[in-house]
């Protein structure tokens, strides 16, 4: 979707976190694309945006994701995210798997 059409909140929203990525050490182009996946994520979420996947009305909201995985940087997906994989995928003794267990048994 046209950045024209974003709000003067969802701009900044988008500069901050844009400005956060390339702290961090990511190239530019990466940070805009991030920054503009997350900022449409949130519109969808609240309903602003004409279309909206399942995907990012129903899965966890961005800045809780990013909380949850703060304190170890760019982990991936969780533990609960791969579990999940795990039932898809009927792996044996799943519930007590640790997440680098889970994430040996799912693959990729």
């Amino acid at each position: 979707m046209p950045r024209e059409q974003w709000s003067g909140k969802r701009e900044r929203q988008y500069d901050h976190i844009k400005a956060g990525l390339e702290d961090r050490g990511h190239g530019e182009a990466e940070s805009e694309e991030i920054a503009a996946r997350t900022v449409n994520k949130e519109r969808a979420r609240a309903g602003e945006s004409r279309q909206a996947s399942r995907t990012s009305t129903q899965d966890i909201s961005s800045g809780r994701r990013g909380g949850l995985r703060s304190h170890s940087g760019e982990g991936g997906r969780t533990k609960a995210q791969l579990y999940e994989e795990a039932k898809k995928k009927n792996v044996a003794g799943r519930s007590k798997m640790t997440k680098s267990e889970l994430l040996r048994a799912v693959g990729r």
